[in-house]
């Protein structure tokens, strides 16, 4: 998700311009870097809210790349998902972590007390028969055939994914379009006012 705003300027500037210009660059890039602050606080919320993860575990996968005023005419600001990171996860982060008895014992007359339950997406369970823990209770796995190996790790979207999930970017693109405007004429002020006590 990129914030980018490019500002083209004559190449005869008087001194005056010139210092305006900079002020503009400074708030400008401050107020792009708050907005995407806040939209990083608010994707790491959306993805939480839709997805079987803590805000913690999205906090550390998402990064924003700030823009820069300094001796730059175009500014961007980012916010990334996945931060360069694998765009996988073992299911094992979502592994149904414990049962009622009454759920126990439904699940042993039905046969599928020891069938392993996921929950990816917030309130949608799924079963992956055939699959197991291992590695010391980090991996799930599953066998590819009907011998005991070869067996492969069952992998599922991580923060990178989530990240791109039309409903939860529309909304934070919303609150960066309505935001950067208020928040770039504060900043402005507090430059200009800055520059004009010299």
């Amino acid at each position: 998700m990129k914030l980018s705003i490019s500002t083209n300027f004559p190449q005869v500037v008087k001194t005056m311009q010139k210092l305006q210009a900079d002020v503009g660059r400074q708030a400008l890039a401050r107020a792009m870097n708050r907005t995407m602050d806040i939209a990083k606080t608010q994707m790491q919320r959306g993805i939480a809210s839709e997805y079987n993860v803590s805000v913690s575990y999205v906090r550390e996968r998402l990064r924003v790349r700030r823009a820069i005023a300094s001796g730059r005419i175009e500014l961007s600001a980012e916010l990334i998902g996945g931060g360069g990171r694998k765009r996988s996860a073992n299911i094992i982060a979502f592994v149904e972590k414990s049962v009622s008895l009454a759920q126990a014992r439904k699940r042993a007359k039905d046969g599928s007390l020891r069938v392993l339950r996921v929950q990816v997406q917030r309130g949608k369970t799924k079963q992956l028969p055939g699959a197991f823990i291992g590695n010391k209770g980090r991996t799930v796995f599953r066998r590819t055939g009907k011998t005991r190996l070869p067996i492969v790790p069952v992998q599922t979207i991580d923060v990178a994914q989530m990240f791109n999930a039309k409903r939860i970017n529309e909304v934070v693109l919303a609150t960066i379009n309505a935001r950067l405007p208020d928040i770039f004429e504060r900043e402005a002020r507090y430059y200009l006012d800055r520059f004009n006590r010299g």
